[in-house]
């Protein structure tokens, strides 16, 4: 039977004499490997304080890599105790084809209105010189 560590306990381990990863959902204490990590420890010491499966899965680790993991594994993370991700949520329903939105709009009667308003008193001013 595994360990199963809370999120707030594995952030903790966070410096380079103590750091530990989560990684699909397991916990690796990789501390004395950070010296032999191809990337350097600064890549490991990165991934700490969050879910570093992404930061994994991104740069492709070969299987020796995933067995040698092995080996780092400490017990499994309390997901319950995971902090919620924000994720962009688009809006409910998209503004109809064709329309710019009021944003568009004001800038457009900023632009026209005082066009207007010119062609308005010009056109009252040769009425009023005609009489």
């Amino acid at each position: 039977m595994s360990k199963v560590h809370a999120f707030n306990e594995v952030v903790e381990h966070n410096k380079k004499d103590d750091c530990w990863l989560i990684i699909f959902g397991k916990v690796y204490n990789v501390t004395s490997f950070l010296d032999d990590h191809p990337g350097g420890d600064d890549v490991l010491l990165t991934a700490t304080g969050k879910d570093a499966t992404d930061d994994f899965e991104d740069v492709g680790h070969s299987d020796d890599a995933r067995e040698m993991m092995k080996k780092y594994y400490v017990g499994e993370i309390d997901r319950s105790t995971l902090p919620v991700e924000r994720k962009y949520t688009p809006p409910a329903t998209p503004p109809p084809a064709g329309n710019q939105g009021s944003g568009n709009l004001s800038k457009i009667l900023q632009f026209l209105l005082p066009l207007l308003i010119l062609g308005v008193a010009l056109a009252l001013r040769s009425f009023y010189q005609k009489e």
